[in-house]
C-alpha cells in the first residue's frame, strides 16, 4: 500500500504513552501485546503508510463513546483521543459483536461505522447503523448519520471499507420492511458512498444467493486490490451456520460468493471474523468454526484452498490474522471469555507455508469483559497484538 497523508495534521497531539505487556522474539520474529489506551475495550486497528489508526469503545456498554487516536511509532505513543460518535453514548458494546468498525479512505481520512445504542433511537424504532468521518482538518469527527433508509433488524453490527478512490462502503445483516423475524429473511446490505462518505446511496442485498444471516454474530468488510470483500455467517433454515465470503471487483454492484467453512449447529455462536489485505492480491481471512479458530488466504477471486488452525486451549473466540510482506501470519485469538467476562489473548505466527513459527506464541491474560482484540504488523516485520 502507497503512503498517504492526512487532510491536515489538524489539532490532535502525541501524548498518550504506551502500555507494553508483554512480548517475545524467536529469531527476526517479534510478537508484542498492547494494550488498548486509556483502558478501552473493543479495539480496531488499520496502518496506513507508517500510521497507526486505532478506534476503540469506553464508557457504559450499553450505551457507551468511541474514541479514535493514531500513532506514527508503531504504538509507542498514541494520539490525545477524539470522539467519534457526535451524541454520547450512541454505541454498544455489550455481546462482543457489536462493536465499532474503521476504514482509511482517500487523503487518510477515517470513516467510522457502528451500531446505535438504545440513545439513539426511540424503543419502538429499529437500531441505526450509524457512521461518521474525520473532518477535512482533522480534528474532529462530523456528525454522525444513520445509512439506513429501509432495512430493520439490526443485531450483529455492521463494517466498513473504503479505498483510495474516494469510495465507502458501509455494510450489515438485516430484514428488508415488513419480512418476518427468522434469520433465513436477513441478508447482507450495503450502502456506497463515491465522494468519500459525503453522501450515501439506499442499501441493497450483497449476496447473489442469500442464505440468511446469522442474528448475533459480527460480519467484516475491507477494500483491498480494486475489490470489495464481505465476510459473515449465513444461517439457513438447515441450520448451517456457514462462514461465507463476498467478493465484489465493479465496486458492489456485483458480487461473487464462495463457503469458507461449513458448521451445522442449532444456536447462534455470537462469532467474529477479520479480514486483512495479503502479499501478492490476496486477502487473509480469520473466523471461528466447529468452536475452532482458523484462518486462510483468499486468492483475487475470493478462493480458500486451505485453512490453518492453530492450537488452542480453552474456548478460543475472536480470531484475527495479519501478514507481513514476506507472507507470515499472525493469528491471534481470544480464550475463555463469555457473556460478560473476559480472558486471554493468544497467539501464533505462521510461515509463508502455513507452518507454524517456533517459539513465535504467547499469551497474555486481561483481556476485558465485552472486548475484542485487533492485530497490525510493521514494515520491518514485527507484529503488535492490542487487546
Amino acid at each position: 500500500m502507497r503512503s498517504r497523508h492526512y487532510v491536515t495534521s489538524g489539532l490532535l497531539i502525541i501524548a498518550v504513552a504506551w502500555s507494553v505487556t508483554g512480548g517475545l522474539r524467536a529469531g527476526d520474529t517479534s510478537v508484542t501485546a498492547l494494550r488498548t489506551p486509556n483502558d478501552g475495550i473493543q479495539p480496531q486497528a488499520v496502518v496506513d503508510g507508517d500510521t497507526v489508526h486505532l478506534i476503540y469503545f469506553s464508557g457504559d456498554p450499553q450505551a457507551g463513546d468511541v474514541y479514535y487516536v493514531r500513532s506514527r511509532d508503531w504504538g509507542g505513543t498514541w494520539s490525545t483521543p477524539v470522539r467519534v460518535n457526535s451524541t454520547p453514548g450512541a454505541a454498544i458494546a455489550m455481546g462482543n459483536v457489536r462493536g465499532a468498525h474503521l476504514a482509511i479512505g482517500r487523503d487518510g481520512r477515517a470513516h467510522v461505522a457502528w451500531m446505535g445504542s438504545n440513545k439513539t433511537h426511540a424503543k419502538s424504532d429499529p437500531a441505526p447503523m450509524l457512521y461518521a468521518r474525520l473532518n477535512d482538518r482533522g480534528d474532529a469527527f462530523e456528525a454522525q448519520r444513520n445509512v439506513m433508509t429501509s432495512t430493520v433488524g439490526l443485531d450483529g453490527g455492521g463494517s466498513i471499507a473504503a479505498d483510495d478512490t474516494g469510495r465507502v462502503w458501509v455494510t450489515w445483516h438485516g430484514r428488508p420492511p415488513n419480512a418476518q423475524t427468522e434469520e433465513a429473511n436477513r441478508t447482507v446490505w450495503v450502502a456506497r458512498s463515491t465522494d468519500d462518505g459525503q453522501t450515501f446511496s439506499p442499501e441493497r442485498p450483497a449476496d447473489p444467493s442469500p442464505a440468511g444471516a446469522c442474528g448475533c454474530c459480527g460480519m467484516r468488510a475491507m477494500a483491498a486490490n480494486g475489490r470489495l470483500y464481505l465476510l459473515y455467517r449465513t444461517a439457513e433454515p438447515s441450520l448451517e451456520r456457514n462462514i461465507r465470503l463476498l467478493v465484489s471487483t465493479d465496486g458492489g454492484e456485483r458480487f461473487r460468493s464462495s463457503t469458507l467453512s461449513s458448521w451445522k449447529v442449532g444456536k447462534c455462536p455470537m462469532s467474529t471474523a477479520a479480514i486483512v489485505q495479503g502479499p501478492k492480491r490476496t486477502a487473509v481471512v480469520a473466523f471461528e468454526s466447529q468452536d475452532r479458530v482458523m484462518y486462510g488466504v483468499a486468492d483475487d477471486r475470493g478462493q480458500v484452498g486451505r485453512v490453518i488452525e492453530p492450537r488452542t486451549k480453552r474456548g478460543p473466540k475472536h480470531p484475527v490474522a495479519v501478514a507481513d510482506a514476506q507472507g507470515r501470519v499472525l493469528m491471534a485469538w481470544t480464550e475463555g471469555m463469555a457473556w460478560n467476562r473476559g480472558g486471554d489473548v493468544a497467539w501464533q505466527v505462521f510461515d509463508a507455508e502455513g507452518r507454524p513459527v517456533s517459539g513465535a506464541e504467547g499469551r497474555r491474560d486481561g483481556v476485558p469483559a465485552w472486548s475484542v482484540i485487533t492485530a497490525f504488523a510493521a514494515p520491518d516485520g514485527r507484529f503488535f497484538i492490542v487487546y
